[in-house]
C-alpha cells in the first residue's frame, strides 16, 4: 500500500518512463499502462492535474472495479492493474501499478505502445514482431521438439482448451491445428516442447508428480502419481489434496451450509497452479506433494531466478520472469493464472484471511519449496484464572522473545512484518516465537488476523 507521503514524493519527482500522472481515467491511461507492460513496468497516479498539482477523482462504490473491467476488455492479452486508492488532504488518487509483463507486445484496441522516455511510443509492425520474437529468446518451452510430432498430442484437448477460452471471453472460431498455429503452438509443422506438455496424448515422464499422505516423516499412508498432460495435472493433484485434508461443515441456518477447509482452497489452487506451470521440465528431477497432519509440502524443480530472492518474494519488490512463458501466456488466456507477480501476495493473504501460520518459501536442492502450515490445536483452558499472575516472565526466555514482549507491549497491534523488520529475523522466526510465548502463557491474540490485537499477560 503505497502512503500519501509517497504519493507527493512521486509527484514532485515528475513523470518519467515508470511514472505518468492523468486527471481522470480514459484511454490515454490504458495506453500508458500497455506502454509500460511493454517495457519495464510503472505506476499511473490519477487525480493529478497537468500542473501537477493534486486535484483528486470522484469515486462511487463501483467506480474501480468498473475501470478494472474496462482495462481488462480493452486490452489484449487483458491486463489486470494493482489498484491503491490514497487520500492525500481531502483528495482521493487512484495509483493503477503494472509489472512488466513477460509475453509482450500487450496491445490496447489493437495498437502497441512501449514507453520512452515520459511519453508513449506507438509501435511499428517490425517492432511488434521483434518484441514478440525477443519475449520468447530465453524461454525452453517456446522452443520445437524433434522428438515429438504432431500425433503426440491431442486435438480433442485443444478444442476443450478453444471452448473454455470462448466461454471465458474469447471469440476464437478457428480450427485446433489453426489455433495452435496462431499461438505459436506449431511451427513449421512442428510442435513446441509447451504445446506438447499441455496437449500430451499420453501420459509422459517429463510431467511426473509424485503425491504423498504421510503418517510420520517416514511412514506413507496413501500416494499416487500424476503423469498426465499439464492442464489434466492441476485437478488432478488438488483433488489428491482434497482427499487428505480436514473439512468442517458449519450449520449457518441458510439453505446451503458453509464448507470449511483445513487449508484455504484458493490458495492451495495457486500454489498447484504456480508449481505446474513454472516447473523446470529440463530437470530430471519430479515434483513432490507431501501432505503430514500439521502440514503440506510442494516441492517443485527449478529454483527461484538469481535477480529473485525469498524476501523479494515476500515484499513483493520484484518483475515476474516466467521460466516458461508460452505456457504461462496460454493458462492466463484460460483464466487459469489471474495475472503475472502477484501469486505469491495472494497466497499469504488467503492464510492471513484464514488466522494461519505464514506459509514457508524457499530456494532448497536444486528447486524451490512452498510449505503451508494447519491451525494449531488450542491449548487446554484451566477452569479458573489465578487472581494473581505473577509478574515476573521466566527466566529462560531468548533475547528475540523478550524483544517481542517489548514490542507488543508498545503496540498491540504491531504486525509480524513490523516486528520481523524491527528485531532483524524473518516473519518465521517471528511467527515461532511468538506460537512460544502462547505456550508459555504470557501472550495471547484477541480477534481475528485483520483487526485484532495482541495482549500480553504478564
Amino acid at each position: 500500500m503505497i502512503s500519501a507521503a509517497e504519493i507527493q514524493n512521486l509527484i514532485q519527482s515528475g513523470e518519467n518512463e515508470t511514472l505518468e500522472f492523468k486527471s481522470s481515467f480514459n484511454n490515454e491511461l490504458i495506453e500508458t499502462l500497455v506502454a509500460f507492460a511493454n517495457t519495464y513496468g510503472g505506476r499511473v497516479i490519477t487525480g493529478v492535474g497537468p500542473r501537477d498539482e493534486i486535484t483528486g477523482v470522484s469515486l462511487n462504490t463501483e467506480s474501480v472495479q468498473n475501470w478494472l473491467n474496462e482495462i481488462k476488455s480493452k486490452t489484449s492479452p487483458p491486463l489486470i492493474p494493482d489498484v491503491d486508492m490514497v487520500e492525500v488532504g481531502n483528495k482521493t488518487i487512484v495509483v493503477f501499478s503494472i509489472q512488466e509483463y513477460p509475453i509482450k507486445p500487450v496491445a490496447s484496441r489493437g495498437k502497441y505502445f512501449k514507453r520512452v522516455a515520459n511519453s508513449n511510443h506507438l509501435l511499428s509492425i517490425s517492432e511488434v514482431v521483434n518484441l514478440h520474437l525477443q519475449s520468447f529468446n530465453t524461454s525452453w518451452d517456446f522452443h520445437v521438439n524433434n522428438q515429438f510430432k504432431i500425433n503426440d498430442i491431442s486435438i480433442e484437448k485443444v478444442q476443450i482448451a478453444i471452448d473454455q477460452m470462448n466461454i471465458s471471453g474469447f471469440r476464437i472460431n478457428d480450427d485446433p491445428l489453426t489455433f495452435l498455429i496462431k499461438n505459436d503452438l506449431i511451427r513449421d509443422g512442428q510442435i513446441t516442447n509447451a504445446a506438447y506438455l499441455l496437449f500430451a496424448e499420453r501420459d509422459s515422464v517429463l510431467t511426473t508428480i509424485e503425491l504423498g499422505k504421510f503418517q510420520t516423516d517416514t511412514l506413507i499412508k496413501d500416494s499416487s502419481r500424476t503423469k498426465s498432460d499439464i492442464l489434466t495435472q492441476i485437478n488432478e493433484v488438488i483433488d489428491f489434496v482434497k482427499k487428505h485434508i480436514n473439512k468442517e461443515i458449519i450449520i449457518t441456518g441458510e439453505p446451503r451450509n458453509t464448507e470449511k477447509w483445513q487449508y484455504p482452497l484458493g490458495a492451495i489452487r495457486e500454489i498447484v497452479i504456480n508449481m505446474i506451470v513454472h516447473r523446470d521440465y529440463r530437470s530430471t528431477s519430479d515434483s513432490l506433494v507431501k501432505i503430514f497432519d500439521d502440514r503440506i509440502e510442494f516441492y517443485n524443480p527449478g529454483k527461484l531466478p538469481e535477480s529473485i530472492t525469498v524476501e523479494d518474494l515476500l515484499a513483493n519488490q520484484y518483475k515476474s520472469t516466467p521460466r516458461n512463458k508460452l505456457i504461462a501466456d496460454f493458462c492466463k488466456s484460460l483464466g487459469l493464472i489471474e495475472k503475472y507477480g502477484s501469486g505469491i501476495r495472494r497466497i499469504i493473504e488467503y492464510f492471513n484471511g484464514a488466522d494461519l501460520p505464514m506459509p514457508d518459501f524457499r530456494n532448497i536442492s536444486d528447486g524451490f519449496m512452498v510449505t503451508v502450515y494447519a491451525a494449531q490445536k488450542a491449548a487446554r483452558v484451566p477452569d479458573k484464572v489465578p487472581d494473581k499472575v505473577p509478574d515476573k516472565v521466566p527466566d529462560n526466555l531468548t533475547e528475540n522473545q523478550q524483544k517481542i514482549l517489548n514490542l507488543l507491549k508498545e503496540n498491540k497491534t504491531v504486525s509480524m512484518a513490523e516486528m520481523a523488520k524491527s528485531i532483524g529475523i524473518s516473519k518465521r522466526k517471528v511467527l515461532d516465537n511468538i506460537n512460544k510465548l502462547k505456550k508459555l502463557g504470557l501472550v495471547r491474540r484477541i480477534g481475528p488476523a485483520k483487526g485484532g490485537h495482541w495482549e500480553v499477560i504478564r
